[in-house]
């Protein structure tokens, strides 16, 4: 993989938006590799097995997931320092102030509300990339935390 490649990895326990973030990465212009997993168990156990260099630069989170939600998953990944410059984006059908505040307090560094077409979602994802790059320092700027397809 070369440099300029961004590893994004999703957890997401929808096979269908599992696809269809998928195939809006493959539409975009950027140069990525996009892995999924199916939970937060499925998630937390390929991250403990991957070395430093092959971490993802962004992960998706969904917040509303079996075995492992989102936030429990955001909270033991931020916890760990082997995992400080990975970029978290939650990408969500909740739009909940309250998971909103919670996992902005926990260190995610954007948080997206999962659109209804495809092509809000491409539109969202690569803002989602532009932000997760330029906000990667604490603290994170609550102003661009909510991510929204125009």
């Amino acid at each position: 993989m070369n440099d300029k490649t961004l590893n994004i990895l999703l957890a997401d326990d929808d096979e269908s938006d599992r696809l269809l973030f998928k195939e809006a990465f493959d539409e975009l212009r950027a140069q990525t590799r996009v892995n999924t997993v199916n939970d937060g168990m499925e998630l937390l156990k390929l991250l403990s097995q991957t070395d430093e260099e092959n971490l993802p630069h962004i992960l998706f989170l969904d917040i509303n997931m079996p075995k492992k939600n989102g936030l429990e998953c955001l909270l033991e990944i931020r916890a760990d320092k082997k995992y400080k410059d990975v970029s978290i984006a939650i990408y969500s059908t909740s739009s909940s102030e309250k998971d909103m505040q919670e996992t902005f307090l926990n260190g995610a560094n954007v948080y997206i509300h999962k659109p209804n077409s495809f092509q809000k979602l491409k539109k969202l994802l690569e803002k989602a990339i532009m932000y997760t790059h330029v906000y990667q320092e604490p603290p994170f700027n609550k102003d661009n935390f909510l991510l929204v397809a125009e």
